[in-house]
Order: C-alpha cells, then structure tokens, then sequence
C-alpha cells in the first residue's frame, strides 16, 4: 500500500499544503472504513498520510490549569495517566479490546466523529477543545462545535487536528455508562457521562452528554442551566420529570443493527433520571 510518511510535524503540514492526503495513526477505523476483500489492500480514495509515529502529535501534559492529550496519543496510555480525569478513563477501558486499544488514538476517535464515538460524551461534558493545525495556521475550537454530523467535522483537507485539551471540573458527582451487547469488543448501543458538584446543599455545577443517541452527541447547556443553583431539596419528582421531559426533545436516535431508537430513548432518560436521583439528599 502506497503512502506519505513524513519524518515531523512540519513535513505532514507541508504535505498537506501541497495535496489531499488521509492522515492516519492508529488506522483503527480507518481500515475497518475503507477494507476491501481478504489479502488485497484497503481503497482509500486519498494517499494515506502515516502519522502516528511523530512525536509532536504523542504525550499527556498538564500545562496551567488545562491537561493537554496530543491527537496521536494512544488509548491505552491515556486509559492509566493519572492526569486523565476518571470519566474519560473509564470510557476508554470499555473501548474495544486491549489491542485495539494499543493502536488507537484519542485523535482518530474525534476526528471519526462517530455518534457512539466512545472518548466524545465525556470530553463534551469535560468542555474539551481541539487545536487544528495547518502550514498557516492554528485553529481551537469546543468539541462540539468541531462535530457537525454523523462521520462530519470542521478539520479542513490542509490540517491535522493536533491536540485536545480541557480543565478538569471540581465535581462531587459522576457517571459513565455504556450500554453495549457485550462488555467489550461492542459498539455503544448508547453511552451516557456526567458531572455535578453540590456545595452547601446547592447544585452548583451539572453536565450530561449522551452519545448515539443524535446524530451528534447530545448536551444542551439550556437545560442544565435550570438545574445549576437549585438547592438539593428542590429535586422534587414533578422537577424531575421536568428535566427529563426536557431531554426527550433533544435525544432522537435511530433504529439500526445494533439497537432500537424506543431502547436507546428509554434507557438514556432513565440514566439521567438515575444521576439526577443521585443529587438528592438520602
């Protein structure tokens, strides 16, 4: 199989400059998108770009107040980095399996920008923002503002997405869940992550996102807003309801091979009526 490998950052940037390339590092999607029939290469409608092996694009830091994982990072480095905060942890550990694992990136699963994508839900709820380069330019943009649609997504032919990067929450409160036909080696039928903080008996922070439930990820900053500064006591059933009624109008999956869009809607809103449940005084 023909492709570029480029020897650093800046000879992938000016080779995209110069012509159309499809950048891959770990290829765990990619292979499987663009496979063709046993023994023959895959058909990438674009010379591959082999970047997995730069080291600008690899590592886990913790610069001021923001931890900063580079695109071509691995899951399985970022799954036991104590930078990493727990619920995006515990997302990649239900990713796959241990190999698949040990050759995807944190990059290649935004940058796929699947609906079930597993590492998006938590960064969504994290507040993550992706820096784009090209040869002229660096572009930082919130998570969910890059995703535009199934398999869709800002990054422009010229640039590599380069790193994600977000500040860890102060929470006291916090849920993943990923509903799978299996444990592992499953897509996500559905996944939900959240994060609250209640101080002082008030809820002064609340984020949920679900994924493969939309054709993007699903939060909306709207409806939390009415939760944040409620006083715990406040979380009546009639509120509840409320609150999930709310969601219902957001969440709008699809029937397909791995799930029904009535199971997906239905156990999506129990999770969050779960979380929301949790906030409650004993």
């Amino acid at each position: 199989m023909e492709g570029l490998i480029p020897e650093s950052l800046d000879e992938a940037l000016e080779a995209l400059s110069e012509r159309k390339f499809i950048p891959i590092a770990g290829g765990t999607d990619l292979m499987v998108r663009y496979k063709r029939w046993k023994n023959l290469p895959p058909s990438f409608p674009s010379l591959p770009l082999f970047i997995g092996h730069i080291a600008e694009l690899s590592g886990i830091e913790k610069k001021d107040d923001e931890i900063v994982i580079k695109a071509a990072t691995l899951l399985s480095e970022i799954e036991q980095s104590p930078l990493v905060p727990s619920i995006l942890r515990k997302a990649i550990s239900q990713m796959a399996a241990p190999g698949i694992r040990n050759m995807g990136t944190i990059g290649g699963n935004i940058v796929n920008s699947s609906p079930a994508g597993d590492t998006l839900p938590p960064l969504y709820v994290l507040d993550a923002k992706v820096v784009l380069l090209s040869k002229n330019e660096r572009r930082c943009l919130f998570i969910y503002d890059f995703i535009t649609g199934p398999g869709k997504n800002q990054r422009r032919d010229d640039e590599l997405l380069y790193e994600v990067r977000f500040k860890v929450p102060k929470h006291t409160h916090e849920m993943y869940r990923k509903v799978g036909t299996r444990k592992a080696n499953a897509l996500s039928k559905l996944s939900v992550a959240a994060l609250a903080s209640s101080r002082d008996g008030k809820i002064d922070d609340f984020r949920i996102g679900f994924g493969a439930v939309a054709p993007t990820p699903v939060r909306v900053k709207s409806i939390e807003e009415k939760v944040k500064s409620r006083h715990v006591s406040e979380l009546s059933d009639d509120f509840i309801n409320e609150i999930v009624n709310e969601y219902g109008e957001w969440i709008k999956p699809i029937d397909d091979q791995r799930s029904t869009a009535l199971y997906r809607k239905t156990v999506a809103l129990r999770l969050l009526r779960a979380f929301l449940l949790q906030l409650k005084p004993v």
